[in-house]
């Protein structure tokens, strides 16, 4: 009769060098994976950069269109303005205000928020003078639209009226004659300039009347 022998199951222990080594593993594991995830967003900044520097002058329009539509929706303001000054003060969104800052008017900071000190070029007692100003920064060119916007709709602290015949203007040129009375830019061409844009590029058939 055979017998079998019984063997007790020895209790396996982890020594604390293989523990930590585990720990070490794991925690490289870890790296290695936040990685990997921050690493398509580190080439989707840089792609917007040469999208940017490489846009047709039609892509850059068609950018900014289906925002522009919306804010004339909620707002009043006509797309082909919006378009035609960004494409004035942007240069067609090449400047580095707008590439680099997001920045597609212009906008002038006055406050704590996060702005950046560049030179500009002022129209003063009849004569074109570079100095420096503090601009504002932007997230998106969609945010800089929205500010854009509630530019016209607030006005300014001393006039909140100031744009208020730019959202009520019938028509593109009505409102470029408005951004001109309403101090908007210091070039005495400004309305002209605008208008030009939105003829030569036919943006008021993105007027949604």
């Amino acid at each position: 009769m055979s017998t079998r022998k019984k063997y007790k199951k020895k209790k396996q222990t982890v020594g604390i060098p293989k523990l930590l080594l585990g720990l070490l593993l794991i925690g490289v594991a870890f790296v290695f994976s936040l990685k990997s995830l921050t690493a398509p967003l580190i080439e989707s900044e840089s792609l917007d950069q040469t999208e940017i520097v490489t846009m047709s002058h039609e892509e850059f329009i068609n950018r900014l269109v289906p925002h522009a539509q919306e804010l004339q929706e909620g707002y009043g303001v006509l797309p082909s303005i919006i378009i035609a000054q960004a494409i004035l003060e942007s240069n067609w969104g090449q400047s580095s205000l707008a590439s680099q800052y997001n920045n597609l008017f212009g906008m002038k900071s006055f406050g704590n928020e996060k702005k950046v000190n560049l030179e500009t070029r002022e129209y003063v007692n009849e004569e074109w003078i570079v100095i420096q100003g503090d601009f504002k920064v932007y997230d998106s060119w969609e945010a800089s639209m929205d500010d854009h916007t509630m530019l016209f709709v607030n006005g300014v602290t001393w006039n909140p009226q100031q744009y208020e015949k730019v959202l009520l203007a019938e028509n593109y040129k009505q409102a470029a004659k408005a951004l001109q009375e309403g101090g908007y830019a210091t070039d005495p061409n400004y309305a002209h300039k605008v208008t030009e844009v939105i003829e030569t590029y036919k943006l008021d058939q993105y007027d949604r009347r």
